[in-house]
């Protein structure tokens, strides 16, 4: 009897096993997806409540703000296939799918304590087929609104001395706001030649936003900063002879022979 018991658990434990694995496996539960929102911008018209924003946050802009003592002033050459954000064109400007080589400028200013924007940014860049210039307004504490930038563009048939001069119109406001979707507006053009927008209306908000650039590219002194700076850019992108083609120069030019006459 003794021995009877264990050869019965041992067939129970076999017929327990068979079963198990003839029962079909579960799979786990199929993991969701995690859900991508795409928030689409209407920069050419955008609605009435948009162009209230805009209207209130270029009103907020002091016109002749106290800065204080501290300042920057940067310069550089960037070879880019994608520009960064104060390098970017607007809709106006031709882009190519090239990469680009563009020299820059970039000029900034800190306001005092009282003001609602902390710091102001100006920068110009040219990358031989466009030149943009943008002005980036920072919130100080931001809670809706958290900055305001400005850009126009220009084709580089022109040097940026006389762009400047001619205070280009602004081309594209944007507001970039804290948890919520970015105001843009646009200057556009028609598309697959269709007739292009009326932004007639949008006409007294792109005439506020062009006086506030023309406002601090005076302010921030960038109708001289500018040029000088891209010039010196240029000088140090240029690649100074070397001592063999000094002296290849030398070997080529030789100087005076001295005859001595007996």
């Amino acid at each position: 009897m003794t021995g009877v018991f264990p050869k019965f658990l041992l067939v129970l434990t076999g017929l327990f096993l068979t079963c198990a694995s003839a029962l079909p496996a579960q799979e786990p539960p199929p993991q969701q997806q995690p859900q991508v929102k795409v928030n689409v911008l209407n920069v050419c018209t955008p609605s009435a409540e948009e162009q209230k924003e805009i209207s209130s946050a270029l009103s907020r802009v002091p016109r002749q703000p106290l800065f204080s003592q501290d300042f920057e002033v940067a310069r550089g050459r960037s070879s880019l296939a994608e520009s960064p954000g104060f390098l970017q064109a607007g809709q106006s400007a031709q882009l190519s799918d090239e990469p680009s080589v563009a020299n820059w400028v970039r000029l900034r200013r800190e306001f005092s304590m009282q003001a609602l924007f902390s710091t102001v940014q100006y920068s110009f860049s040219n990358d031989g087929k466009n030149m943009v210039e943008t002005l980036v307004l920072h919130v100080r504490d931001p809670k809706d609104l958290v900055q305001l930038s400005i850009e126009d563009s220009a084709s580089a048939v022109t040097s940026a001395a006389t762009m400047l001069a001619a205070s280009s119109p602004a081309s594209r406001i944007k507001l970039e706001r804290f948890g919520k979707s970015s105001v843009v507006l646009a200057r556009c053009t028609g598309s697959e030649g269709g007739p292009t927008p009326d932004q007639s209306a949008y006409e007294p908000l792109f005439a506020n936003a062009s006086s506030i650039l023309t406002n601090y590219r005076m302010l921030l002194n960038a109708r001289h900063t500018v040029p000088d700076e891209l010039a010196r850019v240029a000088a140090a992108g240029s690649k100074p002879a070397g001592k063999g083609a000094a002296a290849k120069s030398r070997d080529h030019n030789p100087g005076p022979t001295n005859v001595n006459k007996k």
